[in-house]
């Protein structure tokens, strides 16, 4: 799967392409922070219902990605990219029948038709940043890749706000008549018609651009062969790997994804943004990685060092005064900045401690592993299925709990002393046997 030299050559334009398509990514994939509290609002939904939109969205890399390799393989990858985007187009259109009727279930299989599209996209464009250009410089790529992804988390709560939740902010905390739940359920009609109009549009650009294929000479065998798979997950650095990223996913939607229901619950006007401040700090971590990764610290104790911030947060969370603005009145007041309760902001510093996670566990499921790295790779992404249970189990212990919501952040702690106990030793270990 590589590309000639004169491809290479000419690869700032490809590049440009797959930058913006990661961008689309991020946009759709962070505009569930914005969509949860907002459908939570208009259908009267308990915390765990509100968590099944994320659920919905997440299982899809479930069923659908290796079949989406599958896909890839027969139509190609630049065809692959088109498709997958035709799909999202598709999933956008069917949220305009879902507000117009209301209809819970309709929301959610929008959702899930969302996230089967982005999985294949996600198939089709991540080979690209690696084999667009010199080898050695791949790992710069993915993270201005990853900075591009969770930039656009940024924007997206941003863009949904000013489109839709600035009209309805007087309506936070009331009881709202059915005129009003048809007022808000119809402000998503037009803006999720212009997003797929425009990924349509996008797909078809996709589709006619000058984008190389990517030959399948170096492609491996079968990610779906059993033994395989049995030979891969016979590595316990891999193993725990895969588990590690599970948890890293369902903690990392959980910070970005519930912060804004969360908000909506302590009566917060502008929860529908909440999404984008975690996002920054993620930004933020992405670049203190580029920095400090391998140069200041190693990429073991990056990962201990995010895990026990994790830990240390979550506790705050737990234990923190809801109507204490401390924080606020520290870094964000004085500076033109909107106070929020300090809770809110150690939900949206959790993007600090994530951001490390993922690129830092990579390459330590991935060692030793040889002739089985591309299975390894394709069992390190079903870990992004984390993203699906982790929501679910918020919503449950906030139902479960006198804390509420905020007692639902409780599931984080063994996600992050696992993510701790890998960065410790679970990393190095070679075998099952206790020597």
């Amino acid at each position: 799967m590589t590309l000639d030299k004169s491809q290479q050559k000419s690869s700032f334009l490809p590049m440009a392409i797959v930058a913006a398509l990661f961008f689309i990514l991020g946009f759709a994939t962070w505009l569930n922070g914005s969509l949860m509290p907002y459908l939570k609002q208009i259908l009267q939904l308990n915390p765990f219902q509100a968590s099944l939109i994320l659920f919905s969205f997440y299982i899809a890399v479930t069923f659908t990605a290796l079949p989406s390799a599958w896909v890839i393989r027969k139509v190609g990858y630049k065809n692959g990219m088109a498709l997958g985007m035709g799909v999202m187009m598709i999933a956008g259109l069917l949220f305009i029948p879902a507000a117009k009727t209301q209809v819970f279930a309709l929301f959610l299989f929008a959702q899930l038709v969302m996230g089967a599209g982005q999985t294949l996209l996600q198939t089709a464009v991540n080979p690209y940043v690696v084999r667009l250009g010199p080898e050695e410089s791949a790992a710069a790529r993915v993270s201005v890749m990853g900075i591009l992804n969770k930039g656009a988390g940024v924007i997206a709560p941003l863009v949904f706000s000013a489109l839709i939740l600035d009209s309805f902010k007087d309506r936070i905390g009331t009881t709202l008549t059915q005129v009003q739940i048809d007022e808000m359920a119809n402000g998503l009609v037009l803006p999720y018609l212009g997003m797929a109009v425009f990924i349509g549009i996008l797909a078809l650009a996709v589709k006619k651009s000058p984008l190389p294929e990517l030959s399948n000479e170096d492609e491996v065998a079968d990610h779906t062969d059993k033994s395989q798979i049995k030979a891969a997950l016979s590595h316990p650095n891999l193993a725990l790997g895969v588990l590690a990223l599970f948890v890293y996913v369902a903690v990392e939607v959980i910070a970005g994804d519930t912060i804004g229901t969360f908000a909506l619950s302590l009566g917060i006007d502008h929860y529908g943004v909440m999404t984008s401040y975690t996002m920054v700090c993620m930004v933020l971590g992405y670049i203190l990685g580029i920095l400090l990764i391998p140069r200041v610290i190693s990429q073991p104790t990056a990962l201990m060092i995010s895990a026990i911030l994790g830990l240390l947060l979550t506790l705050g969370i737990l234990f923190g005064d809801n109507n204490s603005y401390a924080i606020a009145n520290l870094l964000l007041v004085p500076f033109g900045g909107v106070a929020l309760p300090d809770t809110l902001l150690l939900i949206a510093f959790l993007g600090l401690a994530n951001a490390i996670v993922w690129p830092a566990v990579w390459p330590l499921a991935l060692s030793g592993m040889g002739k089985l790295t591309s299975t390894g790779s394709a069992l390190l992404i079903m870990g992004i299925a984390g993203g699906a249970f982790g929501p679910v189990s918020w919503g449950l212990m906030s139902s479960a709990t006198d804390m509420g919501q905020q007692g639902g952040y409780m599931v984080m702690l063994p996600c992050y002393l696992f993510i701790l106990f890998y960065a410790v030793k679970g990393h190095k270990m070679r075998s099952w046997s206790a020597k």
